[in-house]
Order: structure tokens, then sequence, then C-alpha cells
């Protein structure tokens, strides 16, 4: 028999949307552990987009930068527990398993297929939660991500090609671990506490980071899918303000829910060449390609460019020194096509596009390292030129309205042509073309919540 251990307590959605209801004792432990041990259990309660004050990690881009009348509002995720927000739908996925009584610590390998931070936050969950991880995912990824993976304790299974290849690492995870009773795959791409997580957590977070700039309201919602499940948000800011615009962003190169297209690509986290299961296409208004080396060249900028930033853009030097090591790639490819939402919409400076910064630039040293030996060490003219280029002369090229029924029609047989294969019915893939679906599944989170509370109750 397994060696089957207690269950270690974590947070519930309520209490990762609002961490003031935790008790004050226990949010000021976690809180010091955060910063004195970062592999203390009690980091779980810090899965949160929260400050220790209470407000939400964000920040709104310099104009100097953006180029556009909106404000452009990012969320900042680096400072989610491992580094990532992808940490919040690996915790949920596994809570709500033991939850449920289907798992417990010592019993199994939980599995996580991904191209990097979902699996980076699979390997951490567990590793605090008592389990042995295994993360599926490409070959070709940062030498980064790895490491951190392998630093939480996780292992590595990794399959051929890259970013754009994810495709094969959902079939080595049904082929070799989805069916047998050793592991508990927490399946990011089609389980739906990935979508509670977001919706539930991040839509919230989006809302409360939008009061107090401009008109308080969120006019666009901007985000690239990977599992999709970030782009759920958008499913909470519509249920306030019904007219908000729902942008979803791949890169150029693989420009699959823009024209069924195919291809490599350099932005790791987005951009699988599929529609995942768990993307609500019925909320998704346009789709925004960006080029893939425009995001590493932005992420360079914002970097290692700020003397230029702001002598010669103009930026404010504290605005300069708030953007730095708080971007990943695939958060500077939020960020173009956000400043492109802007522009096709023509929103004006009462109005709020919100995006997201999934990681920090502690995960692309290595990407900067290949992007200077392709290009050479850039200097103040090429960083001019390339802040110039990439965010102000970012334009209304290549959007896609995917609001026509023709074109959800589409949406919906790319899903169907995926997950039919990985033995989804129909009939269940055809209840997702309804709203009722979705609020559905919105409305387990308080039973959801109050299985955990009762998990929390019982271990004391």
């Amino acid at each position: 028999m397994p060696n089957r251990r207690p269950i270690v307590p974590g947070p519930t959605y309520a209490e990762m949307r609002d961490p003031l209801l935790l008790p004050a004792a226990l949010r000021a432990r976690a809180r010091a552990a955060l910063k004195s041990n970062e592999m203390n259990p009690l980091n779980l309660f810090n899965i949160t987009w929260k400050s220790a004050e209470g407000g939400v990690n964000h920040l709104v881009l310099p104009k100097e930068l953006t180029g556009v009348r909106a404000n452009v509002i990012v969320l900042l995720a680096k400072d989610f527990p491992s580094g990532s927000h992808k940490v919040g739908p690996a915790y949920t996925t596994l809570m709500e398993a033991e939850a449920a009584g289907e798992i417990r610590p010592g019993e199994k390998t939980v599995i996580g297929p991904s191209t990097g931070n979902f699996g980076i936050g699979t390997a951490y969950v567990s590793s605090l939660k008592g389990y042995e991880s295994l993360v599926v995912m490409p070959d070709s990824m940062s030498a980064e991500r790895y490491e951190r993976i392998r630093k939480y304790g996780g292992g590595l299974d990794l399959t051929p090609g890259t970013e754009s290849d994810v495709i094969l690492t959902l079939e080595r995870t049904h082929q070799v671990y989805m069916r047998n009773p050793r592991y508990k795959v927490l399946a990011q791409f089609e389980l739906l506490p990935n979508y509670r997580f977001h919706r539930y957590v991040t839509g919230d977070a989006c809302l409360q980071a939008a009061r107090g700039v401009g008109n308080g309201r969120v006019a666009a919602f901007v985000s690239a899918p990977g599992s999709a499940g970030t782009l759920a948000a958008a499913d909470h800011i519509r249920g306030v303000y019904p007219d908000c615009a729902v942008a979803a962003v791949e890169p150029r190169e693989c420009a699959t829910l823009f024209r069924n297209g195919r291809g490599q690509h350099r932005i790791e986290g987005i951009g699988d060449k599929m529609v995942t299961l768990i993307h609500n296409v019925l909320n998704t208004d346009y789709v925004v390609l960006v080029h893939d080396d425009d995001c590493v060249k932005g992420v360079k900028v914002i970097q290692d460019g700020q003397a230029v930033l702001t002598e010669r853009l103009g930026v404010p030097p504290d605005a300069a020194r708030r953007m730095q090591d708080v971007f990943g790639i695939s958060g500077v490819c939020n960020v173009i096509a956000a400043l492109k939402t802007a522009k096709l919409l023509d929103l004006g400076p009462d109005d709020n596009v919100v995006t997201i910064a999934t990681d920090g630039f502690d995960r692309y040293p290595s990407v900067m390292a290949d992007l200077e030996r392709r290009v050479g060490t850039p200097d103040a003219g090429t960083y001019e030129m390339w802040a110039k280029g990439i965010f102000l002369g970012a334009t209304t090229h290549e959007i896609l309205d995917v609001r026509l029924a023709r074109e959800k029609e589409r949406l919906f047989h790319q899903k169907e042509e995926v997950w039919t294969q990985f033995g989804y019915s129909k009939e269940y893939l055809d209840r997702m073309k309804q709203p009722d679906f979705w609020e559905s599944e919105a409305a387990k989170i308080p039973a959801i919540d109050k299985a955990i509370a009762e998990v929390q109750g019982s271990l004391g």
C-alpha cells in the first residue's frame, strides 16, 4: 500500500480572491514564509494577486511607451509563489481532487503537462503538499524552466519540439499517464479548475486593478491563450461590464485561431496549435497576431534599455524602474496586443485595457543571450528603434473579428477536431457552445470551497 499521508491545507477560492478572509495570524505567518522560506507549505496561502497591503499587484504603463490614449493596466504575476500565476490553477486542480477524495499525499505521482509555468507550478505545489511530480513538456524550452522544475523536486518527461508542439505533450500524457492509476494528471488544457481559478480570482483582480484608473471600468481584456485559463477572467469581467471587448493573442508565426495556421515561434507559454478544451470561445471577440521576435526584443528593451526609455522616449525614471524585472516574453506579447486593441477600438483617456504579465524576467536570461547571439549587443540607437517600432509603432494590422457566427463555428470545429481524439464526446463539446455550460462550472465554486474548508477544519 502507498504511504498515505494527511492533506496539507491550502486556501479556498474565496481566500485566494481576498486573503483578508484568512485569520490574521495565518496570513502574517504566510507572508513571512514568502520572504524567508520558499518551500514552507504556508506559501500555499500566498496564492493570490494581492499584495500584503491588500491591493492588486499591477502597474499602469507610461503613455510615453504605449503611445495610446487609453490606460494599459498590467497585472503582475511574478510575486506569486514559484514566480507565476500558473501556480494557482496547479493548486486548484490538485486541491479540488483532494477535496473530492480522489487523491491523498503518498498515493500517486502528480503529472503536469505544460510548456513551462504550469509545470513549474505543478512541481512547486506538489512539493509543498507532499507529492512526487513529473512534468511532461517540450524539449526546447528555456533552460531556466527546466532548472526551476528540478529545483522543486519535479521530474521531466520531455517530448520533441518547441512551444508549438504541445500537442505531442498531450498525446504523451494521454497515452502514458491519463488512465494509469499510479498517476493524477493536472490536465491544465482540459480540466475546469483552471477555468474556475481565473474566472473567480483573476477576473476579480482585473476589476479591482481598474478601480481608480480612468473611469474605473474595463473596456477591453487582452490575453494570449496557452491553456486559455487566463481568458476565463473575461467571463467574470463581462458579468460586470457586458460591453468589455475580449482579445485572444497569438504569435503571427503560429496563427491557429486566426487562420487555422501552424508553425514554430519563440513566445513560451502561448500559441499551442489548438483551441483548448477550457477556452470559452463564445466570449472571444478578436484574435490579435503579434510577431514573436518583437516580444523577445521588447523584453530586452524594458530590461536593459532603461536609459534610452527615459532619455529618448521621455519615460519617467520611476516608471522605467517599475517595469524592470516584471516582464517575461508572453507578458510583452500581451502588452503589444493591448496596444493594438486600444487602437482598433479607438479607446480614449478614460478607458482601461487590462492584460497580464504571466511571469517575470528571471525565466529568460538564456533567451536574451540567444537574442544577442542572433543580432549582436544592442546599442542606444537599436534600443530606441526597437521601442518605437514595437510599442509606439503597434498597428491594427492582423486583427480578426471572431464575433460572427461562422467564426465561432470554425473555432468550435477546431476544438472538436482536437478533443474528440482524446476521448471527449461530441455531446460534451456541444454543451460548451452554450453559455449555461460555463455559468454552471463557475457556480460550483461555493460548494467546492465548502469541501475545501471541511478539509481545512479536519486538519485543524
